[in-house]
């Protein structure tokens, strides 16, 4: 049998971003530098992906990039860099991580911005280690962005597809003529709205209004905001810090999980993109809605709030950080009454806008299902009527309606093998893990979103599950980030044969 897909072309490019591996690594090794810690677990990656990067540059000169090598390119780089991002876990050798499925899981958390942990106890890490948590975040959050406007808009996958959809968004390689100029435009907007989020935390700290956020927290908690992450270096998430610290990062929350389209024409003052874009105002009134909803449940359910500013908070945070999926934690919602965590759970399976850095199925899809679903319910009861779905004036044509009730169909599908596999697993085990816990960790792991309820609860960790979840975890994680279909299609015979 001949394989049609060239291989060393993927393999070629994905060494260009292994070897670049070795810069963000700097980072962690000067706050190793700084406290005294171990040196080796950050030196030797940064020479090894540099040999490695080199080495898989050196398989081929061709640098064209066809559909069926870009599939394999965009699976095999967050792959690969998980499997290095795990390297200074293991190296370092502290508490959990230093168990090679805990440290691939941890490191594929990372890197999918997913935000779900297997660390039990942080003090027993260096500074260093859990930067590194935060750094392997941030470039993902960033990597999804530069890929989807780099490659997957051009394979009409993911949300770089749905991002062409919405009128308002049209075409982000127009952004600037050339893709590369596009992507810098990103990588300025990234870095700027991280910058800003440093400055505002350590500035609560220099006023007063923030005693626990040093500079160090300042920059680890910007870094899994923005990106829509979750990872904290501290065991009680953002609950460690102050009500201001958590009404800041709301915001900041929010944003990441906007389309850095829209953002860019907002910093450009074209705030009309933002009033005009259907998919923006559904993403709000999302938001609004199930903050009000678990809000009113929590005031109604009395519990251990004291305040109306309380309940407000917490209900408005943990809203927004399970639809953006960035899963940061404001309190122990595993303590809260069905009604709200119910909802919570519901949230999961929302997400924010296409062309940000969140995950899950996207706001965007859900709002053209619901279209697409009144028209069809339209259609039904006066079927001689021509009445097209419609995002921002443009017609959405039916090709792109049937993608996105396939892909949302094949997430839910992914969603209940997962948790049915979780369930029999922990069973296997003598693990009493309950129906609803098992479908919260299935999809805050598919989902990309970190925290589940009960066993892997906000404040929990992922430890307790067998490995082999654990593995088919970290597997649903990295499907779930790069939305499916790549892996799908490599799992194709046809892709591989002649």
């Amino acid at each position: 049998m001949r394989i049609r897909v060239d291989w060393r072309v993927s393999c070629r490019l994905v060494g260009t971003i292994l070897k670049w591996l070795w810069v963000p690594l700097l980072f962690p090794l000067g706050i190793a530098l700084y406290d005294g810690t171990a040196l080796l677990p950050f030196v030797l990656p940064i020479l090894g992906t540099v040999l490695l990067g080199f080495g898989l540059e050196q398989l081929t000169d061709e640098r064209d990039l066809r559909a069926r090598e870009a599939f394999l390119m965009v699976s095999l780089t967050w792959l690969s860099i998980a499997l290095v991002g795990a390297v200074p876990f293991l190296l370092a050798g502290e508490g959990t991580l230093a168990e090679p499925v805990n440290a691939l899981f941890e490191s594929m958390s990372g890197i999918t911005t997913t935000g779900a942990t297997v660390i039990v106890n942080f003090d027993r890490h260096s500074r260093a280690i859990l930067m590194w948590r935060a750094v392997l975040q941030w470039l993902g959050g960033l990597g999804i962005l530069v890929l989807a406007t780099a490659v997957l808009s051009q394979l009409s996958v993911g949300g770089a597809q749905l991002m062409e959809t919405e009128s308002q968004t049209q075409d982000v390689n127009k952004l600037t003529p050339k893709i590369s100029e596009t992507a810098a435009l990103l990588w300025k907007l990234y870095i700027g709205l991280t910058g800003l989020q440093v400055a505002v935390l350590y500035g609560l700290h220099l006023v007063g209004y923030a005693p626990e956020m040093t500079l160090y927290d300042a920059i680890a908690h910007a870094f899994t905001t923005i990106a829509t992450s979750g990872f904290s270096p501290r065991g009680d998430s953002i609950a460690a810090f102050s009500p201001a610290v958590q009404w800041v990062i709301i915001p900041f929350m929010a944003i990441g999980a906007t389309s850095f389209v829209l953002l860019y024409f907002v910093f450009q003052g074209n705030f009309d993109r933002l009033r005009n874009s259907d998919e923006f105002r559904f993403y709000v009134a999302i938001l609004g809605f199930f903050s009000l909803g678990v809000g009113g449940m929590l005031f109604a359910n009395g519990g251990p709030y004291t305040s109306l500013e309380e309940i407000a908070r917490h209900a408005i945070f943990q809203v927004v950080s399970i639809v953006t999926t960035t899963g940061y934690a404001s309190t122990d919602f595993n303590l809260w009454s069905a009604g709200p965590k119910h909802l919570l759970f519901v949230c999961m399976f929302i997400g924010g806008m296409a062309g940000s850095t969140t995950c899950s199925i996207k706001t965007l899809r859900w709002l053209v299902v619901v279209k697409a679903f009144r028209r069809d319910l339209f259609t039904a009861a006066s079927p001689s009527a021509i009445r097209p779905v419609r995002l921002s004036g443009s017609v959405i044509d039916e090709e792109t309606i049937r993608d996105i009730y396939a892909y949302t169909l094949v997430s839910l599908v992914f969603f209940i093998l997962a948790t049915i596999f979780v369930v029999l697993d922990a069973s296997r085990v003598q693990l009493t893990v309950s129906e609803f816990e098992a479908m919260s960790a299935a999809a805050a792991t598919f989902f990309n979103i970190g925290p589940a309820f009960g066993i892997a609860g906000p404040l929990e960790s992922y430890e307790p599950f067998p490995r082999s979840t654990k593995l088919v975890m970290t597997f649903l994680m990295w499907v779930g980030r790069i939305e499916i279909i790549p892996v799908l299609v490599l799992l194709t015979p046809s892709y591989w044969q002649s």
